[in-house]
C-alpha cells in the first residue's frame, strides 16, 4: 500500500510548525499576531510561538541566538530565499483586511490562482520572508 492508497481520516497525525529566524522576535511577533489574528504562546526576545485556535502555527527565533542548537542562519544572507510561508484561511477577507491594516509589503495583490482556483495574496514580512494567504480551494 502506498501513501496515496492509504485511506484518509479526519485525524491529523502530523502538523507543520515552521520556524523563522528573525532579527527582532518581539517586533516580528507583534506583526504576525496582527496579520494572523494570532496570540502569543510563549513570548520573549529570543523565541515566540504564535497560536491560532489553540494550535501553534508559527515559531519565531532570533537569528543570532544559538540556544542548544547553534544559530539558525547567516545574518549576511537574505532571509528565506526560495521559501514561501503559506497559510490557508477560511477567513480570507478578514486576513486581507489585517494585512492591509498592518501596512504589509504586498508582492502580488489579491488574485485567483488559475491552478488552484482560489484567491491568494502574497506579501513580505518585516524580515523579507515571502508569506502567502489563500482561501480554501
Amino acid at each position: 500500500m502506498t501513501v496515496s492508497d492509504t485511506p484518509r481520516s479526519n485525524t491529523l497525525t502530523m502538523r507543520a510548525q515552521p520556524l523563522l529566524a528573525v532579527d527582532d522576535v518581539e517586533r516580528a511577533g507583534e506583526w504576525y499576531r496582527k496579520v494572523l489574528g494570532a496570540r502569543s504562546g510563549h513570548g520573549g526576545p529570543d523565541y515566540e510561538q504564535l497560536l491560532v485556535d489553540g494550535h501553534m502555527i508559527l515559531q519565531l527565533h532570533r537569528l543570532d541566538e544559538g540556544h542548544h542548537h547553534g544559530t539558525l542562519g547567516d545574518p549576511s544572507l537574505p532571509r528565506g530565499n526560495g521559501v514561501a510561508i503559506w497559510f490557508e484561511t477560511p477567513d480570507f477577507d478578514g486576513t486581507v483586511a489585517r494585512v492591509r491594516e498592518a501596512g504589509a509589503d504586498v508582492v502580488t495583490d489579491v488574485h485567483v490562482n488559475p491552478n488552484a482556483g482560489h484567491r491568494e495574496i502574497w506579501i513580505r514580512d518585516l524580515d523579507g520572508y515571502l508569506v502567502v494567504f489563500a482561501e480554501p480551494a
